[in-house]
């Protein structure tokens, strides 16, 4: 069909007649295959695969009939189209089996982006203030030294990270054979749980923690068993006594914490390193260590056989676009990553810019100072209408609605549905609160304005 462009039908449309046209045989097409199921007795999937191409054709139409776009608005014809397109899809094809524990994951991701929500909603947000990004961006010299890249791209990144490494041994003090690079953390944990974990490997976390480390722990097969939140915080104490109670090869926890911002003091963590056995590793996921003072921060030596720290540019350093983060370790474990990691998998703008953004410590400094502007500032907004910020040593802040989570989830729908983009935990009693990225004035004045309109909403039920 003569059709250009993206996969709306006003990029898809160009004459009113020749939609038609397509849109008849289209149909014709995917209502001859929805009844006669001897199409399908052939032996290869080749008729399968026509009719799956036509549902990817005709989707567009179904979608504009079902929301009443102006080419051909008919939502008795939209419903139709959507059944045959599900009738079809359902039907089996003759490709290769997936493996028994792919087979049982969920068709989940941790996490559904900002901009899929933008495009349900057709339009953009007004403000993005719940990723837990840096609103306030990378320094100027590190968008110069990503500009002064742009024309040796064509190269892959060093595989080795030699530069990076070595720029961070020295913020470490520690040589580069501890440090271990990797596509945000969120690549790493991927990495590390693929080093320690299989089928029958038990796993212990916090019940409300960093999904995307459960994800990853699913997607290997480990038994992961999660030990409640006590207040605000991960209880150290009780994840190490389900440590011990399920012989865990790995337990997770984040200090500062992410939904909540919570934290806890070096010595709490020190005697949780203390209380390790000597068969689990404990992965210490400080991606928002930027935001506290260095000696707040525990005191573990580099070479500590069952840890690894974890850190990022994505928060204070402005780079969560490009992916790239960090682990520091004894020496044995960092070299293991090798054995499976992908080893052009950090590009080189990444770590050039990362490498800048070390340097830059006047910009971090600033960084700093606005996120605890912006968030006293959201806490101030939280108040006014009768809702509780709680303390965060984070670049977010969690508002308490003083209600329940479906309270707080109707709160966050009423926010986007306004173009403001927040996030909110995930189990209770954490879910009673909605969190909240520092953000621009911009982006604060969009959320003083739908914040009161929002609360409203939420109360009728």
């Amino acid at each position: 069909p003569p059709f250009h462009g993206g996969n709306t039908s006003s990029n898809l449309v160009r004459d009113a007649n020749t939609f038609r046209h397509w849109q008849y045989h289209a149909c014709l097409a995917l209502w001859l295959a929805a009844h006669d199921p001897g199409v399908f007795d052939q032996e290869d999937d080749k008729p399968l695969m026509l009719h799956r191409r036509l549902c990817v054709f005709i989707t567009p139409f179904t979608h504009a009939h079902l929301s009443g776009d102006s080419v051909a608005a008919d939502s008795k014809l939209g419903n139709y189209l959507l059944h045959l397109e599900v009738k079809i899809w359902s039907l089996p094809m003759q490709t290769p089996a997936f493996t028994q524990l792919v087979d049982t994951l969920p068709s989940t991701v941790p996490f559904v982006g900002p901009e899929a929500q933008e495009r349900q909603l057709e339009r953009a947000f007004l403000a993005r203030i719940g990723a837990n990004e840096s609103v306030f961006g990378p320094s100027p010299s590190v968008k110069s030294a990503i500009a002064d890249m742009a024309d040796d791209v064509w190269r892959y990144g060093d595989p080795e990270h030699f530069d990076l490494k070595a720029a961070l041994a020295a913020k470490h003090g520690t040589s580069p054979h501890h440090i271990v690079i990797g596509e945000g953390i969120d690549g790493i944990l991927g990495n590390l749980v693929r080093l320690f974990v299989e089928p029958g490997v038990s796993v212990v976390t916090s019940d409300g923690a960093y999904p995307t480390f459960n994800y990853h722990v699913a997607g290997f097969g480990g038994d992961l068993v999660k030990v409640p939140f006590t207040g605000d915080s991960e209880d150290p104490a009780a994840l190490m006594q389900m440590v011990h109670s399920v012989k865990a090869r790995l337990v997770y926890l984040s200090n500062p914490n992410n939904p909540m911002g919570s934290f806890h003091p070096r010595a709490r963590i020190e005697e949780m390193v203390d209380a390790l056995p000597h068969d689990c590793l404990l992965c210490l996921d400080e991606a928002y260590a930027d935001f506290v003072d260095e000696d707040e921060l525990p005191d573990i030596p580099v070479d500590h056989d069952r840890v690894i720290r974890l850190r990022t540019f994505s928060k204070a350093y402005g780079l969560a676009g490009i992916r790239i983060g960090y682990a520091v370790t004894n020496a044995p474990l960092a070299n293991a990553f090798n054995k499976i990691r992908n080893h052009f998998g950090v590009n080189s703008i990444a770590q050039t810019a990362a490498v800048a953004a070390l340097a830059d410590t006047a910009h971090q400094t600033y960084v700093r100072q606005a996120v605890a502007d912006s968030l006293a500032r959201v806490a101030r907004i939280a108040q006014a209408n009768g809702c509780s910020a709680l303390p965060t040593r984070t670049n977010f802040i969690a508002v308490d609605c003083m209600q329940d989570g479906a309270f707080a989830g109707r709160v966050l729908k009423a926010l986007i549905g306004q173009g403001i983009f927040v996030r909110m935990p995930g189990v209770a009693p954490l879910d009673r609160c909605i969190r909240i990225s520092a953000g621009t004035k911009a982006d604060l004045d969009a959320l003083e304005a739908a914040f009161p309109e929002a609360l409203q909403m939420a109360a009728v039920t």
